[in-house]
């Protein structure tokens, strides 16, 4: 009887020959001798049947085990994944490559054209085919010969991942699977790569973090994840952090996960920053690298703000906490801020006063770009307050630029007069500025000198008129009220009463009773 022998039969032939005791002792040339010839001649010089075989060894457990031969295919899978791309000359599985294909258009592709090279990440779709605990074996190896870049094996392991883990979560969770998952899941975090995460991307670690939590996976492999996203926090997108909330948990998706992501991010940020003192080595890119990563999260925590603030059962304290994890200095714009505390008070209307002012009191109307500073100031949900702020600068910005002066991308610069969160008018440079009174004539005074000059720009009067129309009566009342007053102030300077207020809306003109009592009264209702 002629027996012939290939990768999938390999094994089991080699077993029996062990188990009737083949070899030489008995004869010359027995099937052991032979076999292990085939298997060092033809089996482990071949990439895909050094594969099979390994797959095939599982069944015969113990005993491919005993005779090494489980071993041997790993030592050569190995092996081949560290050899230059350049010299590889045996066939491989690589679907990537194809997709891309598929985008160039044929006419353009001509029959002598080169051939691509090899990829280095060549070898990652054939090992996807062994079972979890035979492709950790064969990674752990890989890794330890120390000649695989960290980013080959995090798309290996990514690769890896899609390939086995399913899609739904009910399938996820399912009983009939829980376990396998849960070992999968745990099984790919310890194969990470040793580089605090460089070599994955952002997504893939959040994604693999969303699973862990779904399965249960142990705390080791949690921390692990939350460890290494923490040191890349600003790859992430908004969606990557929609991470489901868990019971006990009522919100819908989990907001202390993501806040502790931020915790850690901000710590190896502050971390960092005290090496780079110490060394003081290429600082200034260091520092513009960081400064960047910071602006880059403060995006994310504002578009993910923008998200979670739809959730009815979203707290004011945990969107507040939320907000106040990064620096000042990661948002230049508010106008991401300022979207996130619009959609929260429109899904939040029962908000206490004190509430709403906290939550408002997180945006600073200077950072506001005209279109939100357009649209805060005829917004409804918005505290009084908040509204006259807007209008204040707004008012201001109008003034600079009737006057055709340069302040600056914006009115809102280092030099521009502010309004702080309680009312009061100072000099962003740290200087008390003079009331609202002053502020209101010198603005009469410069309007009144290019009356005369005829330096007025008729376009930008038209616009500012249009712009008023487009107020609500709430806000175009307040706007009509300050013109008022400084124009009152502009021609009655000597009227001035000693207890003028810094606040915009309680400026009281001394000759004007009626008009002095309605603002009083409306100071008094500013939330």
């Amino acid at each position: 009887m002629t027996v012939t022998l290939n990768a999938y039969n390999v094994v089991a032939a080699r077993c029996a020959a062990e188990y009737l005791e083949m070899t030489e002792d008995i004869e010359k040339g027995n099937l052991v001798f032979k076999i292990e010839v085939f298997l060092t001649s033809s089996i482990f010089r071949s990439w895909k049947d050094s594969i099979i075989v390994l797959q095939t060894t599982k069944s015969l457990l113990p005993w491919s085990e005993d005779l090494k031969i489980v071993g041997r295919c790993i030592d050569s899978i190995a092996s081949k994944t560290s050899v230059d791309p350049a010299n590889i000359t045996w066939s491989y599985t690589y679907n990537r490559k194809l997709s891309e294909l598929d985008k160039i258009v044929e006419d353009k592709t001509a029959p002598h054209e080169k051939i691509e090279p090899v990829p280095k990440d060549w070898w990652v779709e054939d090992i996807c085919e062994l079972d979890i605990d035979l492709y950790k074996r064969v990674m752990i190896t890989i890794k330890s010969k120390g000649r695989m870049d960290g980013v080959v094996i995090g798309e290996a392991l990514k690769m890896y991942a899609v390939r086995w883990l399913p899609d739904s979560v009910d399938a996820l969770v399912s009983d009939a699977h829980a376990r396998r998952n849960k070992s999968l899941v745990e099984t790919i975090v310890c194969l990470l790569p040793c580089d605090n995460g460089m070599g994955c991307s952002c997504s893939f670690l959040l994604k693999l973090l969303k699973v862990a939590i779904l399965v249960e996976a142990d705390e080791f492999s949690r921390g692990h994840l939350m460890k290494n996203i923490g040191l890349k926090l600003h790859e992430a997108s908004v969606r990557d952090l929609l991470i489901p909330a868990r019971l006990p948990l009522i919100t819908k998706f989990d907001i202390d996960l993501v806040q502790d992501l931020l915790n850690l991010y901000m710590t190896n940020l502050r971390g960092s920053r005290d090496i780079e003192s110490e060394e003081k080595k290429d600082k200034a890119n260091e520092s513009m690298l960081g400064q960047r990563s910071l602006l880059n999260v403060g995006k994310l925590v504002d578009g993910y703000l923008g998200e979670v603030a739809h959730d009815p059962n979203l707290g004011p304290t945990s969107f507040v906490d939320i907000s106040q994890s990064i620096p000042d200095f990661a948002r230049p714009n508010h106008d991401g801020l300022y979207r996130a505390i619009d959609i929260y008070l429109k899904e939040h209307p029962g908000l206490t006063k004190t509430e709403r002012k906290k939550i408002c009191g997180l945006m600073d109307v200077k950072k506001l770009t005209v279109d939100a500073s357009m649209h805060a100031a005829q917004n409804e949900r918005l505290p009084l307050r908040v509204v006259v702020q807007v209008l204040y600068f707004e008012q201001i910005r109008a003034a600079a630029a009737s006057n055709g002066r340069t302040r600056g991308n914006s009115p809102r610069d280092s030099s521009s007069t502010v309004v702080n969160g309680d009312g009061e008018c100072v000099k962003s440079g740290g200087e008390s500025c003079h009331s609202h009174n002053t502020q209101m004539c010198e603005l009469k005074t410069r309007d009144e000198e290019f009356q005369k000059n005829g330096k007025l720009n008729k376009k930008s009067s038209k616009n500012s008129r249009s712009g008023m129309q487009l107020l609500p009566s709430r806000s175009r009342r307040i706007f009509d009220k300050l013109w008022i007053v400084g124009k009152g102030q502009g021609e009655n300077r000597s009227s001035e009463t000693s207890g003028s207020s810094n606040s915009p809306t309680s400026v009281v003109p001394g000759d004007t009773k009626s008009s002095g009592s309605s603002l009083r009264h409306r100071r008094h209702s500013i939330s």
